[in-house]
């Protein structure tokens, strides 16, 4: 074995090839094969999308737990550990099995490169293959068609939403971003959107290869109801569901495309209602509208693009708190910075940016000046760093008060308590 650690391995994986992002299937299909991991046993659902992939994912996965299957998840990235990307029957995977996955995966390869994106993808089917599952659901990293979880064929591929982000890989425009995300779809098997708005491009996608589309608002959806809500597609509807446990009225829709997955599976791996809402009642997801209450209620959430931070400002407008609202922000200087904040400036009362741990970080000059244009009057404090920023905010806080911290993984993944 090349390494010991965990750590090692992966600070050697981001030294091994030459560009962190580099889309395409070519080299990670040809360890897959040596691997024997290319013809998997298992049920398999793919889920992609700008946002909404993980919190359908870890409904899917809960669901499928409830009703005692055992169930595979791989998803990215990760907040506070590495682990957290790989889990077998809810359970994340240990340091000595990832090693004993890269070790597998570094004598397969050969002279291969591969990014670290890639040895991760290749690890979590590693560990999957040994593990006897029924079923496994994939979290697409980056786009759809050129990432490496789609090296797999999908049973059900379920992309949730398609919006702006990843500008520089995907495309400038929805359009072509959609039809990058459609590349998960499969001939004959059935593909999901999550969205009403579809896009010309994934629809021409589904006809050109003969897949089987099912669109949120047309072939199945999410009523809600006092106390809860009913689900309907296929002819067919549920009733009296739970919310999920995930906050926001979005989660509806994500938990809409999530049936229509499992109904669409319902021959090989069926789910009764009662099953249904257990999955629904215990689903957690760190990172997504994550409280933790208190004199000052703070709330952790990875919006990092527009359209998330669109879903934030209307469940920050739908949980009211009695005293103001502060934010902490650090982000990317690679995402749509003005754009995201401007989808939250109506609800926040004071700004508190700082970098992130990312060469990528926007700096804490440039987040003050993105906030002093789309959240004019609003008082704007540069910071050091996050946990400075989360410090100073609460520092300025009073009772009744709240600070959401936002803007990318890295943001929330500074300011969480150490004990979660």
């Amino acid at each position: 074995m090349r390494f010991t650690s965990l750590p090692a391995w992966l600070a050697w994986q981001e030294t091994l090839h030459p560009n962190a992002i580099d889309l395409g299937l070519e080299r990670v299909r040809v360890v897959a094969q040596r691997m024997q991991l290319l013809q998997p046993a298992y049920v398999l659902i793919t889920v992609g999308g700008t946002n909404g992939k993980g919190s359908s994912v870890a409904m899917l996965e809960a669901i499928l737990l409830a009703a005692g299957y055992r169930v595979g998840a791989y998803t990215s990235p990760h907040l506070l550990r590495y682990n957290e990307r790989v889990r077998v029957n809810g359970i994340e995977a240990s340091d000595a099995q990832l090693c004993a996955a890269f070790a597998h995966i570094d004598a397969a390869r050969g002279d291969t490169s591969l990014t670290y994106f890639e040895f991760g993808t290749l690890a979590a089917l590693d560990i999957f293959s040994n593990a006897k599952l029924d079923i496994v659901v994939l979290e697409v990293g980056l786009g759809g068609q050129l990432d490496a979880v789609n090296i797999l064929d999908a049973d059900v591929a379920l992309v949730t939403s398609v919006a702006l982000d990843h500008t520089e890989w995907l495309g400038t425009d929805r359009d072509s971003i959609a039809r990058e995300k459609a590349g998960i779809y499969r001939a004959g098997k059935p593909a999901l959107f999550g969205e009403p708005d579809v896009p010309p491009s994934l629809q021409q996608h589904t006809r050109d290869i003969g897949a089987a589309l099912y669109r949120y608002g047309t072939d199945f959806g999410a009523r809600p109801v006092a106390n809860g809500w009913s689900w309907w597609g296929l002819g067919k509807e549920r009733h009296a569901l739970v919310l999920p446990a995930l906050r926001g009225a979005h989660q509806l829709q994500n938990a809409a495309g999530v049936l229509m997955a499992l109904e669409l599976l319902a021959e090989r791996v069926p789910v009764t209602q009662a099953q249904i809402r257990t999955g629904l009642m215990t689903v957690a997801l760190p990172g997504r509208f994550q409280v933790l209450p208190g004199p000052v209620t703070h709330i952790y959430d990875v919006a990092h693009n527009p359209h998330g931070a669109h879903a934030l400002a209307q469940t920050l407008r739908t949980h009211p708190c009695s005293g103001r609202t502060f934010a902490v922000c650090g982000m990317l200087r690679d995402k749509d910075i003005r754009a995201t904040l401007a989808e939250l400036a109506a609800q926040v009362d004071a700004w508190y940016v700082a970098p992130v741990g990312s060469p990528r970080t926007a700096s804490a000059e440039e987040l003050v000046i993105a906030v002093h244009v789309v959240a004019m009057g609003k008082p704007v404090v540069a910071l050091p760093d996050i946990a400075t920023a989360q410090q100073q905010a609460l520092a300025d806080a009073r009772d009744g008060d709240r600070i959401v911290v936002f803007g990318s993984f890295y943001t929330v993944a500074a300011a969480l308590p150490a004990s979660l």
